[in-house]
């Protein structure tokens, strides 16, 4: 959902609902799930519902009265430019209490809006294609969106000319994301339900009531006098949205607004209108957010919504004054989810701070992604690229004690056993999963069958272990070698395996490394290398720091690399032997 105006007021008289779902304390039942609590209170609602629907026949209901109607699960975002991470936050929480409700026995859908019928209020400076890549403004025709400031993203064209709009190539990006993490949310576009009509009666409502509507939104908007009228025609001269209404005839067929077009107040700037005095049908607008939100609910019969805390204390106290007190309407259940931050900071398009899901994807397994969105939503987290293999551990920790193969404390075992099935597609015990710093050691080289036999060395690839898990457990490997490259981490090197690099030690060197291909040879484990490189440098008396040099360029081609000691015990012993005597 988006909120475009400003809050000027709360009220402090009407029937609030707290959306800090799961901050409240009460005598609920104590859920080792979050989203089970979450469930509880979507099926007291819908118990509510239809106890009140019981009973009642021959009168047509809206679809969220409706008894025999499925449960609905709803989250939106208004297209604006990228959709990083951050806003998958809101499928995945909606995602999870649909698989919840699910288990239970209910129909569910989760349908996920895009307010793609909102004015484009200011111009990105990044931008991305479907494949993800970012770019900068001046990468696309800007210019053309600099022409449709103020008009509807679905009436804007695409800036990559692959989609039929702006608003439906930000929207798909959405669809794919959510795909990839299988996901299956219904991407309904605002603007398809008001070409449609599905908006017509509920707009008409509003209109017709527009003295209730104005008196609910006095108490949390500025400038709502008795001229405000809650409808936002497009202009049908200069294409752009326009919030000055000066007539409304709804006993015309169909029923029409008269507007003339003016300027819009976008931010720190003003949009300026084309003047045009004109009419436009109820499908040919929009209604404001405020109104527009709650009218949602009642079109699909949401039963559920989840969003940011950004709209906790300003958009959902008026949106349920809306529903009850204009649309007469029960609002959903809500819940607040918190932010998080990429390494450390606010996602942030214009400074570039994003990641999309299809590049988090190149860097670890859908599974581990579904984990980080099953965490507690209330509590403010950092999804941090640099310490992504912590993430990955937790996950790997996670999916052992699922599997009883380490020991937990009570409240890790009941998550556990709880989420686990709900973030893998199906759990198997002989799956293999290499340790995330190991599977970037074998990413420094490309050669395939290496990689396995140094895992299977090191006792992560078991004798028996079935094909299929041997193959998924290889895969770890290109995407920690992907986060390696992006993150220009220690693992950030590639073993130079087919040709020894140029290099020219003097006889000093030369000798300790022959004692160190010696003592390699002999068999000894990574720390007693590492202590032996020391050693070796001494003994000739060459530079400690020179002769870590001297490794690097052997294996690397490169003045430095990771622990030495360690990497050398993990290659192919005879390869490490005759590459310190320059053999091969």
């Amino acid at each position: 959902m988006t909120s475009d105006d400003d809050a000027s007021a709360s009220p402090t008289d009407r029937d609030v609902t707290s959306p800090y779902t799961l901050q409240q304390e009460g005598d609920d039942a104590r859920h080792a799930f979050w989203a089970d609590t979450v469930a509880d209170r979507v099926e007291e609602r819908v118990a509510d519902r239809r106890e009140a629907t019981e009973g009642t026949s021959g009168e047509e209901r809206p679809a969220s009265e409706d008894p025999d109607e499925p449960i609905v699960i709803k989250g939106g975002i208004s297209p604006s430019g990228v959709p990083h991470l951050g806003n998958v936050n809101e499928i995945m929480r909606g995602y999870y209490v649909a698989e919840v409700l699910r288990e239970r026995g209910h129909e569910v859908r989760q349908v996920f809006t895009a307010d793609d019928r909102d004015p484009l209020r200011g111009l990105p400076r990044t931008l991305c294609d479907l494949e993800g890549n970012l770019v900068d403004l001046g990468e696309v025709d800007a210019g053309a969106l600099g022409r449709n400031l103020g008009s509807p993203y679905t009436d804007i064209p695409d800036p990559f000319g692959c989609c039929d709009s702006y608003g439906e190539h930000f929207s798909t990006i959405i669809q794919d994301s959510a795909d990839a993490l299988d996901v299956p949310i219904e991407l309904v576009s605002n603007t398809e339900l008001y070409e449609s009509g599905e908006f017509d009666d509920v707009t008409r409502f509003v209109l017709e009531n527009q003295d209730r509507a104005r008196e609910v939104l006095a108490a949390y908007q500025d400038k709502v006098d008795e001229d405000y009228v809650p409808f936002n025609p497009i202009c049908a001269e200069c294409g752009k949205v326009t919030e000055t209404v000066t007539g409304v005839d709804l006993d015309a067929e169909p029923p029409t607004v008269e507007y003339e077009c003016t300027d819009m107040d976008a931010g720190d700037q003003t949009i300026n209108g084309c003047g045009h005095e004109g009419t436009a049908t109820l499908r040919e607008g929009k209604m404001p957010w405020r109104f527009e939100w709650p009218a949602q609910w009642q079109i699909l019969g949401v039963d559920f919504e989840p969003f940011g805390k950004d709209h906790a204390e300003g958009s959902w106290p008026s949106g349920q004054d809306v529903a009850r007190n204009v649309l007469e309407i029960e609002p959903p259940v809500p819940m607040v989810y918190e932010w998080f931050t990429l390494d450390g900071e606010p996602f942030s398009s214009s400074a570039g701070n994003v990641i999309l899901v299809s590049d988090v994807l190149e860097l670890l397994e859908p599974e581990v992604l579904r984990y980080f969105f099953a965490k507690d939503p209330s509590k403010a987290r950092d999804f941090s690229i640099e310490r992504l293999d912590q993430l990955v551990d937790e996950f790997d920790r996670l999916e052992a004690i699922y599997f009883d193969e380490i020991d937990a404390s009570e409240d890790e075992t009941a998550f556990a056993k709880r989420v686990y099935p709900l973030v893998v597609e199906e759990p198997r015990e002989e799956r293999i999963r290499l340790p995330y710093t190991f599977a970037a050691v074998l990413g420094m080289t490309d050669d395939p069958d290496l990689r396995e036999e140094i895992a299977r060395r090191e006792g992560h690839i078991p004798d028996d272990a079935p094909e299929w898990a041997v193959e998924g457990a290889l895969e770890r490997v290109e995407q920690a070698r992907n986060w390696a490259r992006r993150t220009e981490n220690e693992f950030d090197y590639e073993l130079k395996r087919s040709a020894i690099p140029a290099h020219d030690f003097d006889d000093a060197t030369e000798a300790a490394l022959a004692d160190l291909a010696d003592f390699i040879e002999d068999g000894h484990d990574p720390e007693e290398i590492q202590g032996e490189i020391y050693e070796a440098a001494r003994r000739h008396d060459v530079d400690v720091g020179d002769f870590f040099s001297a490794g690097y360029r052997l294996f690397f081609d490169e003045e430095q690399g990771p622990k030495l000691g360690p990497f050398l015990a993990k290659v192919d012993q005879a390869f490490v032997v005759d590459r310190l005597r320059r053999e091969r």
